[in-house]
């Protein structure tokens, strides 16, 4: 098998299970917290507020990619590669993997909370890795389906840090019910998430239960809105 089949049967397979790679980074994040020797620190509440300034970014990037995404174009979609447009303009126009990138944020946001330095190296190798495959497979993918219209798009477009004076103004108008559709249940996890990892830090601290209330409350209000979201869809389907 050639070198380039091989990686982008490597690509595929990735692709189909790339969400399940996060739970086993967040699970090894998880013990770092729980066994690093942490001492009390009280500036450390205010910087786990800018890590979760770069998750939020990360999440914007992915609301604003999806908002003004084409219809039948690549998403959250698991088994197979699909694409009917191909999308160039807002986020697309900076990066060609704009969910990518926001993804690495969500998750480098995380990372950061452990505040060494050597898990968030690992952390940006291993996803640069994981998901290089998968870029390349996609591209592969797109390139086979829009030919010349890809490679002039790809030429100019950076495949994942994004090239800012490329911007063109959104072709589609923003789509909030597919965002909320797509990305609902992201206003529990992310919460949830820095909720857990504060738990098991100041745990490692204090020897107690001890999580923050800022914490507790962001989490509570945003199950509250994820509960009526959730209420909605279901009774959207029905009708």
């Amino acid at each position: 098998m050639a070198l380039i089949e091989e990686w982008e049967k490597t690509g595929q397979k990735l692709f189909r299970y790339r969400g399940q790679i996060p739970v086993l980074f967040l699970l090894i994040e998880l013990a770092y917290l729980y066994f690093h020797p942490y001492r009390e620190d009280s500036a450390f509440f205010y910087r786990s507020l800018g890590y979760f300034l770069v998750t939020l970014l990360g999440f914007l990037i992915r609301i604003q990619s999806i908002g003004h995404a084409g219809e039948r174009s690549s998403g959250r979609n698991r088994k197979q590669q699909v694409a009917e447009v191909l999308n160039t303009s807002g986020w697309y126009s900076m990066v060609r993997h704009p969910l990518y990138l926001g993804n690495f944020l969500m998750w480098l946001g995380l990372a950061l909370y452990t505040e060494s330095a050597w898990f968030i190296l690992i952390f940006c190798l291993v996803y640069w890795l994981y998901y290089e495959r998968i870029m390349f497979t996609e591209e592969s993918f797109l390139r086979k389906k829009f030919g010349q219209q890809y490679l002039q798009w790809a030429e100019n477009t950076p495949p994942f840090l994004p090239r800012f004076k490329n911007y063109r103004k959104p072709e589609h108008p923003f789509q909030a019910f597919r965002v909320l559709k797509s990305e609902y249940h992201i206003l529990l996890e992310v919460p949830g998430l820095f909720l857990v990892l504060d738990i098991v830090r100041n745990y490692n601290i204090y020897n107690a239960f001890h999580p923050d209330m800022f914490w507790v409350w962001l989490f509570g209000v945003c199950a509250l809105l994820w509960v009526i979201f959730r209420i909605r869809f279901k009774m959207f389907r029905k009708h």
